[in-house]
């Protein structure tokens, strides 16, 4: 096991953590070039995705795609879908869906929709992300403290994460995913996520213990080393197989006594598996 990664984390060209070379990961490193006029909205979303264009944060108009108000309208639907947490609705705001998706798919970023990143694996739900970010904030007065994401896949949603936690642990089991979330991350400079290649079904005992744990793969039952790693008051969110053999969002919350369970509604997540790919 690596040694826990420096706060800010620092990642080398190889996706190293705790190498000499500080890569910022967070909002703001943001460069102003104006692309052509004669690009659309899905063009330049397109071509930013791909690294042809620069990445701005003007909004991009055309085809009725404005970059921000897109987001808006995807989070005026979450709100109506049921989501109420005003700091999951901001943090859905902010983050930038199309960057973490493939360029063909740009236009479909802000759908409603799961979306295949490579690999055999996708990028959530608008809506999925947010009931299960909701599920992990619930009963929280304020920010969240330290989070382990098992699962980090293209990074979109430990970016979120970030912005409801004051510190997120990322764990990626394949590489060339680590890879991507970390291509995907690096231009937002988010000082507080830290991206770890490595077996998730293991946790990351060296930043636990945690006061949230989040899955976006399911397995059979939630792992054992999961629930040691959860602090006592902390809640755990992962889709779970059911004795009825359906999966399903289970939350988990960790008590002075034990542990209370909690099934919620049918999902469908790619597998939990053990080891590096």
């Amino acid at each position: 096991m690596s040694q826990r990664p420096g706060f800010p984390v620092k990642l080398s060209s190889s996706g190293a953590i705790g190498s000499p070379r500080k890569t910022a990961i967070g909002v703001g490193a943001t460069q102003t070039s104006t692309p052509p006029p004669s690009l659309n909205a899905s063009q330049q979303l397109a071509k930013e995705a791909s690294g042809v264009l620069p990445r701005t944060s003007s909004a991009v108009s055309g085809l009725g795609l404005d970059s921000v108000a897109v987001r808006a309208r995807m989070v005026r639907k979450l709100a109506e879908q049921g989501v109420q947490d005003a700091r999951v609705l901001d943090a859905m705001g902010q983050v930038e869906r199309h960057r973490f998706v493939e360029s063909a798919l740009v236009n479909q970023a802000y759908e409603d929709t799961s979306l295949p990143i490579g690999l055999g694996q996708t990028i959530s739900k608008p809506n999925v992300v947010a009931r299960m970010v909701e599920l992990l904030c619930q009963d929280a007065p304020g920010k969240l403290g330290r989070i382990l994401e098992i699962g980090t896949g293209c990074g979109y949603q430990a970016a979120v994460l970030s912005h409801v936690a004051t510190e997120v642990y990322s764990i990626e089991r394949l590489r060339g995913l680590h890879e991507k979330a970390r291509t995907n991350l690096r231009p937002f400079r988010l000082h507080n996520v830290h991206l770890i290649f490595g077996d998730g079904m293991l946790g990351y005992p060296k930043g636990a213990p945690y006061a949230g744990i989040i899955s976006a793969a399911g397995g059979d039952a939630v792992p054992d080393a999961w629930l040691e790693q959860l602090a006592v008051g902390g809640r755990l969110i992962a889709p779970t197989i059911t004795p009825a053999g359906h999966q399903a969002l289970v939350v988990i919350l960790k008590t002075a006594q034990g542990y209370e369970r909690q099934v919620l509604e049918a999902v469908h997540f790619v597998p939990l598996k053990s080891g590096v790919a």
